[in-house]
């Protein structure tokens, strides 16, 4: 089993900047990729940002595991928060690569912006895994 799934929402209280996600669901893992990109600068590449590998810990599954594998100081705390609430929530290993930038926003990427953004990029990716992945809870129950 293997899902790609590309697609792109507007950045939160910024009309010419949008967040672009790949999303690649295998049977063990699960692999995200998130950029901004604004109109004016759509044929620019962008620096990378932090790539994280976060696991499920099977002796404390409400806190999982999470190590660095590529560092970029404005990108790591959020690529790492994103990382281990998917593995938490999927219940699957997650690499996650994310070089979003908060520039465009109203305030520049204050910390209110930038929860609204993840709270944007979770409510999107949770709609696609849910799709995808049947919840660990549903196959014990039998249904």
């Amino acid at each position: 089993m293997e899902t790609t799934t590309e697609l792109s929402v507007p950045l939160p209280r910024c009309l010419d900047t949008k967040i672009h996600l790949r999303l690649t669901i295998k049977s063990k893992v699960v692999l995200v990729f998130l950029t901004t990109v604004a109109a004016d600068e759509a044929d620019k590449s962008v620096p990378m940002g932090s790539f994280v590998y976060a696991l499920p810990d099977k002796y404390n599954p409400n806190i999982p595991l999470a190590t660095t594998i590529y560092s970029v100081e404005e990108t790591l705390e959020f690529t790492t928060r994103l990382a281990k609430l998917l593995a938490k929530k999927t219940n699957m290993p997650v690499y996650l690569g994310n070089s979003i930038s908060l520039a465009n926003m109203g305030l520049g990427g204050t910390m209110e912006e930038e929860m609204e953004v993840f709270k944007k990029v979770v409510e999107v990716l949770l709609d696609k895994l849910q799709a995808v992945i049947v919840p660990p809870a549903v196959l014990s129950n039998g249904v």
